[in-house]
């Protein structure tokens, strides 16, 4: 039997027909400011101090932006509980691309697994745009500190920490920094207990090593000019090959433990929901900073370049985070 087809009252007809105008006209203003973007200067937020190494690479990311987008970019410093206080700000800044998080992993792999108290999730607020550089830590101590003065090698480390159980200290950038994290996973492997003393990002972590207020630290490669000068003294790198910059510093694997492999990265995000558009522009614009020599120059310090895709890095970030679980799990960090 055939039915009538039910046509919608007139004015449900109009309600409908101007919902859907609304959202094409939407979509259609997106894209035109997608297409015109950037049309004012660009913000990126930093969440370390000045000087730190997610700083350095913001800034050049930042100098390279402006010559490619034609805009001025500037770039803001917003430090604080490893990074929580710059990306908490980004994760509430309009979806438009003019505000840019510059950061590390441990903010979007392990922040928001270990402090109780956050305001953001890196998978629910952010769009991944790209990783600029990955890098390993840098194990080392200070040859002028009385209490490791007899420290060569990981192995003499590892028997001071077990001769003084608890007496040893080490620093990192903040709790739940990667640095903290590592240490811990080597500490839970050595079987030695040393005592955590976090500071406000890693150049401060640095400056406690050498002004002998800690005993040890896994720094980050700005550490290579110390050790060539003899300022510190470094004994392994935490990646799965050694660091060109160090070529006669082993590895943990080479020191004794098998699979040891950790690194960090600095990468580029935006609010989530900017749209796509707008996410690529920026990526192609990043991407071509391997065209840029002296650029390259100064990444290639801080790191291994990789300026992976937007989906690739989002990739990343989701394994890491897993990752980053079972060890957090497993040394029950938790944080307030």
């Amino acid at each position: 039997m055939h039915r009538p087809t039910r046509i919608a009252p007139r004015p449900l007809r109009r309600t409908l027909l101007s919902a859907a105008l609304a959202v094409a006209a939407a979509g259609t203003a997106a894209q035109a400011h997608a297409q015109a973007y950037p049309t004012k200067p660009i913000r990126i937020v930093v969440g370390f101090p000045a000087g730190s190494t997610t700083d350095v690479i913001a800034r050049v990311v930042g100098e390279h932006l402006r010559a490619k987008l034609g805009q001025p970019v500037i770039v803001e410093n917003r430090p604080g509980a490893n990074a929580v206080l710059g990306v908490s700000e980004v994760a509430r800044a309009p979806a438009d691309g003019y505000t840019i998080l510059a950061t590390n992993s441990s903010s979007m792999t392990a922040n928001h697994q270990i402090y109780r108290k956050i305001s953001y999730l890196p998978e629910r607020d952010f769009a991944p745009v790209t990783m600029v550089v990955s890098a390993p830590f840098v194990v080392t101590v200070n040859p002028a500190n009385e209490r490791t003065a007899s420290v060569n090698t990981l192995t003499d480390l590892v028997a001071l920490a077990k001769s003084k159980s608890g007496q040893l200290s080490y620093s990192s950038g903040g709790p739940g920094n990667l640095a903290h994290l590592g240490y811990e996973m080597f500490s839970n492997r050595a079987g030695i207990k040393l005592n955590h003393v976090p500071y406000k990002g890693g150049v401060a972590a640095q400056m406690g090593l050498l002004g002998k207020e800690v005993d040890t630290q896994m720094d980050t490669p700005l550490a290579a000019p110390h050790v060539r000068s003899g300022k510190l003294k470094a004994l392994a790198v935490t990646g799965a090959k050694r660091w060109p910059d160090l070529p006669d510093v082993p590895t943990l694997a080479e020191s004794g433990y098998p699979g040891f492999d950790l690194t960090f990265w600095i990468g580029i995000l935006v609010p989530a929901q900017t749209p796509a558009p707008i996410v690529q522009t920026l990526y192609n614009a990043i991407r071509s900073v391997r065209d840029d020599a002296n650029a390259m120059k100064t990444l290639q310090q801080q790191g291994t370049v990789e300026l992976t895709s937007p989906q690739d890095f989002t990739a990343r970030i989701r394994s890491e985070t897993a990752a980053w679980g079972e060890v957090i799990r497993r040394e029950n960090i938790q944080l307030d």
